[in-house]
């Protein structure tokens, strides 16, 4: 198969993992969207999570009544009052506090799962060029490991740290409320405690973005060799892989410790000044107590307030690090969802004709793939095919053949000229459109990890059991389907592992014939099959061909020899065209071609012999 250079089109977001990530949490804000169709059960969640940090608040007034009125006065009645009405709080607190959770994660796993399914939807979009500068093991990542991040977020941290901001606005007011003079204590420690939470928290939200692409590279690579394990173990490749792979999990490790280490670092700071601070209040409140300035419930209130305010902000310390992690994670998602595909549907698609025809034709197109903007994979080709005619490609490789199926198959446009089907310029149509009327039967088929049915209804979903296999028979698939374990309903495994080359092939070809296309394009659709498979094969084909354009892209010259017309191309361009026995007359490059396979054919012998060249296998 050829291939005209790997193109390797720039495409936001993907470009490298070192790139600095984004320095705040506004990133997490973008995300906001996706919890818009669920504002009620968000709504309820906040009334929940406003209570339940409310009867907080109100259990620190429920103790100072009960040191001044219970515990000093030694009034029973008033103490069992005050316990009964602290029970009854901690009751509405326990029920507000479930719900909120319930609410929380339900919301967490709901918009986890919306932001999947989104940017799924959206990558399915993308161009196939932007597949051959991406890894597919770091899309993945992003669409696993990424949004498992925002799940714990949404789901857990962003509703621990709205609780915690809650109870330190509360309690700060408390306080101050208690105490002026102790509060305005508390609140010169403050910087102390902010400062360490900025200067850390951008080095934690570095190496959260450094960590997340690391795992992609895990996942890319170990995708990447388990694909490939057939050809791992033939080559004994086996040793070389595991230390590579072991190198990208070491360097993972390495920096989830140091991220680890920045935020235990971080931690254990505000521990430290947050409760040094409370040890301050209490030394400078125990006088203020003995000097009567305050009474024993004030302080033992005050103090209440000042372990909550200080867990507050040693909750939000833990919890930013899980925020600015997941900072990390919407970057890398709202890339991927800000990436554009560069193949799109015009504004006002024009429709094809209906029936189809399958008329083709290049005119002057000239293309470069982008990572070859200085060769030309077509250079001013033109190619009329007219309805129902059978054309073959052939050619050197690298001389623009598959080229020419994927400007077909609109995975790319040129740069010059237009390619047209059915006389509408694809550019100007729908690609799902264009796609439609087109039947792809690739040298390396493609099948999935499900049953005969489904790889085979592919192209038609909504086909019957008895086209299916009609199908399946036409391309003499049927006759292995139906020794399979389980015949049709049989898993064909990952990639059709279970099944030899030219079983898979037959499966393809099973799938072109069941989607009756206008226009067939077969690259190499024999290759793989020994030659009893290939002549049934070549009789499917031959069957399928009658009364649709087809295409055939032949390496081979044996297949190409009941083609209407062939033509020869070389660097991009068409050098020749005609049938096989004028080709060799014109002694040209497909008359070298032919003297490669069918062994070397003197210039007068090949004039001589123009009508009686008959291949050998």
């Amino acid at each position: 198969m050829t291939t005209q250079g790997a193109p390797r089109e720039k495409t936001p977001g993907m470009a490298s993992g070192d790139r600095a990530p984004s320095r705040d949490l506004r990133q997490l804000g973008r995300i906001l969207r996706f919890l818009k169709p669920y504002w009620p059960r968000v709504a309820a969640a906040a009334l929940a999570l406003i209570i339940a940090a409310g009867t907080v608040l109100a259990i620190g007034q429920g103790l100072r009544l009960l040191v001044d009125r219970g515990f000093a006065a030694r009034d029973l009645a008033v103490l069992d009052t005050m316990l009964i009405a602290l029970l009854g709080v901690i009751v509405i607190m326990a029920i507000a506090t479930g719900l909120r959770f319930y609410l929380v994660s339900w919301i967490g796993e709901r918009v986890s799962a919306d932001i999947r399914r989104a940017v799924f939807d959206h990558v399915l979009r993308l161009s196939p060029g932007f597949f051959e500068v991406t890894r597919t093991g770091e899309v993945l990542s992003r669409i696993t490991a990424d949004t498992t991040l925002l799940e714990a977020v949404v789901g857990s941290s962003a509703s621990v740290a709205l609780r915690n901001l809650l109870l330190f606005i509360g309690g700060t007011v408390m306080l101050a409320v208690t105490s002026p003079k102790l509060t305005a204590l508390v609140m010169l420690g403050v910087p102390l405690v902010v400062a360490p939470i900025l200067i850390f928290g951008r080095r934690v939200r570095r190496l959260s973005r450094a960590s997340q692409d690391r795992l992609a590279d895990i996942g890319a690579y170990g995708d990447e060799v388990l694909h490939g394990i057939r050809t791992v173990q033939a080559f004994t490749h086996e040793e070389v892989d595991r230390r590579r792979f072991s190198a990208r999990v070491e360097q993972a490790f390495d920096t989830a410790v140091r991220r680890i280490g920045q935020r235990a670092f971080l931690t254990a700071v505000v521990i430290l000044l947050v409760f040094g601070a409370v040890g301050v209040i209490l030394w400078v409140g125990g006088k203020d107590v003995l000097s009567g300035h305050i009474s024993p419930g004030d302080l033992s209130a005050f103090v209440f307030y000042s372990v909550l305010v200080a867990g507050a902000v040693g909750a939000i310390s833990e919890v930013i690090g899980d925020l600015q992690r997941a900072a990390g994670a919407a970057e890398r998602l709202l890339e991927l969802l800000a990436t554009r595909p560069q193949i799109t549907a015009p504004a006002h698609p024009l429709a094809l004709p209906d029936p189809p025809r399958g008329e083709l034709q290049f005119d002057a197109v000239t293309f470069h793939y982008p990572s070859r903007a200085d060769v030309a994979a077509l250079d001013n080709f033109s190619m009329a095919v007219a309805p129902g005619e059978k054309l073959a490609l052939v050619g050197p490789s690298g001389a623009g053949k598959t080229t020419v199926f994927q400007l077909l198959l609109r995975f790319y446009d040129p740069q010059a000229g237009g390619v047209c089907l059915d006389g509408v310029d694809i550019r100007q149509a729908d690609p799902a459109a264009v796609r439609a009327r087109i039947g792809l039967v690739a040298q390396d088929p493609v099948i999935f990890g499900a049953d005969a049915w489904e790889n085979i209804r592919y192209g038609r979903p909504n086909a019957k059991d008895a086209e299916v296999r009609a199908a399946a028979e036409a391309a003499h698939a049927a006759e292995f389907l139906d020794r399979l374990p389980e015949g049709f309903n049989t898993f064909l495994g990952e990639r059709g592992v279970r099944l030899s080359g030219g079983q898979r092939q037959r499966i393809a070809i099973a799938r072109a014939i069941l989607r009756d296309p206008a226009v067939l394009l077969l690259d190499e659709a024999t290759s793989a099959l020994d030659a009893e498979s290939e002549r049934m094969v070549q009789q499917a084909l031959e069957r399928l061909m009658v009364g649709r354009t087809t295409v055939i892209i032949a390496h081979r010259l044996a297949t190409v020899l009941k083609a209407d017309r062939i033509v020869v191309m070389d660097h991009g361009r068409t050098v020749a065209g005609g049938r096989h026995e004028e080709l060799i007359a014109q002694d040209g490059l497909y008359a070298r071609l032919a003297a490669l396979q069918f062994g070397e054919i003197s210039r007068p012998a090949a004039t001589a012999r123009r009508d009686s060249v008959a291949p050998t296998t």
